[in-house]
């Protein structure tokens, strides 16, 4: 078909597909051309605007490195990642509720037995997690694998700035479905906003924090793998963190304790926090 316009270009761009032996690839190359098209016809762009869009995305990749993801936060703070997330994840009452990975994760973190320092000597608040790991039927999932990693007191990941891995670490839980760990308290902090989707939230009016909270990816044989957070009670981004990521059932106090015998037995000559949480998996 020639001499197409605005309002027979869609169908005849679908039309094209109609060769696609993929029926997945066809169905979401269809839905792509609908939207993208709709969303077009919606906003009208310039032409200026169409070149700064194509810009933006040229940019988007050129901040992409093998430490830094700069779709994934466009991603994120679209709160397209934690619609996939919710997609995925339609779990049963009691499970524990997930969110999105995040850019930090480090596979094969160093392991550390139950109840290690994960501090590898970062100074800060020092705080204690412990928990437990339990399938839908209440039953403990011993051995269960927890990966924990969390930013440091000042916001910071270790992969930003330090050579070595800090602040995160792989353990089993016990014949009980216990574990813990010392860490530091984590704070808020702001996701890197230096690139094309800082320029974004800033044209759009809003700050790129993410409120305080620590990473668990949790798995056990026959049960879905969990990805979540625990944030912290009263902080102040709760209602607005930057990738839509807090749910209220994810929510804890982090707890501070003046110093004395912590609830793991160890003597602390200084105030401490301390965060309790224990994690569901769904059966599978």
């Amino acid at each position: 078909m020639r001499d197409l316009n605005e309002n027979t270009l869609t169908d005849e761009v679908i039309a094209r597909l109609k060769h696609c032996d993929n029926p997945r690839v066809k169905q979401i190359s269809e839905a792509l051309v609908r939207h993208l098209h709709a969303f077009v016809r919606e906003i009208e762009p310039t032409q200026e605007e169409w070149e700064s869009a194509i810009g933006f995305l040229t940019n988007t990749g050129h901040m992409c490195d093998d430490k830094r993801q700069e779709f994934i936060l466009l991603s994120d703070t679209l709160g397209v990642s934690m619609l996939v997330d919710a997609i995925n994840h339609r779990l049963p009452e009691g499970v524990t509720e997930t969110t999105v990975l995040g850019p930090f994760y480090v596979e094969n973190a160093n392991e550390f037995p139950l109840g290690a320092d994960i501090t590898e000597n970062i100074k800060g608040t020092p705080m204690l997690i412990q928990g437990n790991v339990r399938s839908q039927d209440g039953n403990p999932l011993a051995n269960a694998h927890i990966n924990i990693w969390q930013s440091d007191g000042d916001g910071f990941y270790d992969v930003q700035h330090l050579d070595s891995l800090a602040l995160r670490g792989q353990f089993h839980a016990d014949e009980n479905g216990n574990f813990s760990c010392w860490t530091v308290r984590p704070s808020a902090y702001p996701i890197p906003d230096d690139g094309p989707v800082g320029n974004m939230l800033r044209a759009q009016g809003r700050h790129p924090y993410r409120p305080a909270h620590v990473h668990f990816m949790i798995q056990s044989p026959n049960h879905q793998k969990l990805v979540t957070h625990v944030f912290a009670d009263g902080d102040k981004y709760l209602d607005s963190d930057v990738v839509f990521g807090v749910k209220n059932s994810l929510i804890r106090n982090f707890e501070m304790h003046d110093p004395g015998t912590a609830p793991d037995g160890k003597k602390m000559d200084q105030p401490y926090a301390y965060l309790r949480y224990d994690f569901t998996l769904k059966a599978v």
